[in-house]
């Protein structure tokens, strides 16, 4: 009893160290046993044969697939009128007809015809009578706004030429002064310079007149230029803002909304 009351210490420790050699040596065998059992699993589970799933029933989705491709075709408007409602106006002659559906006033509006305004100078003839020989050159600025310069006019010009000139300055003349070839003018508006002939004008588009008809209300308008005004449907009336060669731009001047009408020849 001394024995151990004096080593009882050791005695632990050293049943303790057994105790862990002896897991040691029994680890290999419980890996094993366990790799084992986890292989049985795993071939009972696979060889087992189960039933297999049934179809899925996509009878649902498929429906609604089909349904997606095909486009339903509701008339709301010539029928019941119950989201397009039509407009009705009433002529000057108290005749009542309706506005297209799904269109403005203004679109019921057409472009019948686009004219282009050309600013146009030509070489009509030479006055030999005098000394320096004085040459007739006709203007035509068919654009102009005041409607008594869109006509052709003259102008007598000869070098040296007055560079205050309204429209355009004599620079050269080509070929012998009394029978030149050509005239080279330099604009006064762009600072260009062109060539002139008696066969060859200088032609150039400054602007365009357009006719416009309305058939609502049988109206027609005719030669219409920038800034000038159209009225139809009822009460309300148009500014023409712009004319292009294929266009014409309305602003309607209760709200200033702009509608371009295309034109097509």
């Amino acid at each position: 009893m001394d024995f151990i009351k004096k080593h009882y210490e050791k005695i632990i420790l050293s049943i303790v160290l057994l105790g862990l050699v002896g897991a040691l040596l029994g680890l290999p065998f419980l890996i094993s046993s366990d790799q084992q059992r986890m292989k049985d699993l795993i071939d009972t589970i696979i060889t087992t044969k189960t039933a297999p799933l049934p179809d899925l029933n996509l009878a649902r989705q498929s429906n609604a697939a089909a349904r997606l491709d095909s486009v339903a075709d509701f008339d709301f408007s010539t029928t019941n009128k119950l989201f397009n409602p039509v407009e009705w106006r009433r002529s000057p002659d108290g005749a009542v007809f309706p506005i297209k559906t799904g269109k403005e006033i203004v679109e019921a509006c057409v472009v019948t015809k686009i004219t282009p305004l050309y600013f146009i100078i030509s070489f009509d003839s030479v006055e030999t009578n005098i000394t320096p020989p004085r040459y007739v050159i006709g203007v035509e600025h068919q654009a102009a706004l005041n409607p008594a310069m869109r006509h052709k006019q003259q102008r007598y010009v000869s070098l040296p030429d007055d560079p205050k000139k309204d429209f355009f300055t004599l620079v050269q003349i080509k070929g012998a002064p009394e029978n030149p070839d050509q005239l080279v003018l330099k604009l006064a508006d762009t600072g260009e310079t062109v060539s002139v002939s008696k066969d060859k004008p200088f032609e150039r588009v400054d602007a365009y007149t357009a006719d416009l008809k309305y058939d609502p209300e049988k109206k027609v308008f005719l030669g219409r230029r920038e800034g000038s005004a159209v009225s139809f449907g009822g009460e309300d009336y148009y500014i023409i803002v712009a004319i292009h060669q294929n266009e014409v731009i309305l602003s309607a001047a209760s709200n200033q909304k702009r509608t371009t009408l295309r034109y097509v020849p």
